[in-house]
């Protein structure tokens, strides 16, 4: 945890609807988060998080889910079965590039250590990564196996750690220390939350006030966006909901690059959707917000991320590590409090 401030410790708020009790991902109930922080030496700064969107059997009581892509220059395990089925039954796992076969191991091996898997053949791993070679020593194999399978071991339902931990520990945005960040809206009665693995570039907006920053920094960079939501929405509508977070991501200045990955994947933790072993055995009449009432929740997506993103830079703190293109020690600092604007 860091002791620097979120936004809104700083009397800034984004958009107009009520954020949930502590504004983070873990508002929307049942949803699990955790974290492996793997720091070693002067060169390794990475790390895993584990995303649970419910605390049962996630391969047999699957969660309806969806996919959507800026710019797809990434490599997110299990995208295919996603868009096909509109489905995941596995963790959301967050790690380095280099990590993400790894992570997939973790992954499987987790899944099918679960009671009542043990005639379980097949696993669509959830895998998503960004780049953090330019704090970390990404060639050496960390995290390890067992490293990401302690963010799984780890994932609960309080707040949720932001800033360098977990797969946000080497990465950079805007030039600055990135992160893990998270936020939260209450929209209809229904809850939203947003977490990111901040580690792209741009020209930074904070509330659509410009921070002075280089635009060398305006360049390749990549995010995961994850959004949960209690409401009950069809596959269909979790796409469009997934969408929108790219609002959110572009308010914030992003350049929105040729390499840039940008990924947002959208679950809903309804119980009445979870396609368990029964449900998806015979014809089942599935709960569905329709789409007129759609409209408030892409507001609260965009909120939620610009924010999540936000949050993430804030609490971050100031970095050393190995710039492994460069081959060089790299000092990344973290975005300054009190915010410049502020000041005057």
């Amino acid at each position: 945890m860091t002791d620097r401030p979120r936004l809104r410790d700083l009397g800034l708020s984004i958009g107009r609807h009520p954020t949930g009790p502590r504004n983070t991902f873990t508002d929307v109930a049942g949803v699990r988060v955790g974290h492996s922080t793997v720091r070693e030496g002067d060169r390794i700064r990475t790390g895993a998080t584990a995303i649970l969107p419910h605390g049962g059997n996630l391969f047999q009581d699957k969660t309806p889910a969806a996919l959507a892509i800026l710019n797809g220059f990434g490599k997110l395990a299990g995208a295919t079965q996603i868009q096909e089925l509109g489905e995941i039954e596995a963790p959301i796992l967050l790690t380095n590039t280099l990590a993400t076969g790894r992570a997939i191991e973790a992954s499987v091996n987790w899944t099918l250590s679960q009671p009542g898997n043990e005639r379980v053949t097949s696993v669509n791993a959830v895998v998503g990564e960004t780049n953090d070679s330019r704090l970390n020593d990404i060639r050496a194999g960390r995290p390890t196996v067992d490293e990401i399978a302690a963010a799984l071991t780890a994932a609960g339902t309080g707040v949720v750690a932001e800033g360098a931990v977990g797969a946000g520990t080497g990465t950079v945005a805007f030039g600055l220390k990135g992160g893990i960040g998270t936020s939260s809206r209450v929209v209809e009665g229904w809850t939203l939350g947003v977490l990111v693995q901040s580690n792209f570039g741009g020209l930074l907006k904070i509330d659509g006030r410009a921070v002075a920053s280089d635009p060398k920094h305006d360049r390749d960079g990549s995010i995961m966006i994850v959004v949960a939501t209690d409401a009950p929405l069809s596959d269909r509508n979790l796409r469009r909901l997934a969408e929108r977070a790219f609002g959110g991501l572009a308010r914030t200045g992003a350049a929105l690059s040729n390499g840039s990955g940008d990924y947002a994947l959208a679950f809903s933790t309804a119980e009445a959707l979870r396609r368990t072993p029964e449900r998806r055995a015979t014809l089942t009449a599935w709960p569905e917000l329709s789409n007129d009432a759609m409209s408030p929740l892409f507001e609260a997506a965009i909120e939620a991320t610009e924010e999540a993103i936000l949050n993430s830079l804030l609490a971050a703190t100031t970095t050393t590590g190995w710039n492994t293109a460069e081959a060089r020690t790299a000092t990344v600092p973290a975005l300054p409090v009190p915010l410049p604007f502020l000041q005057s």
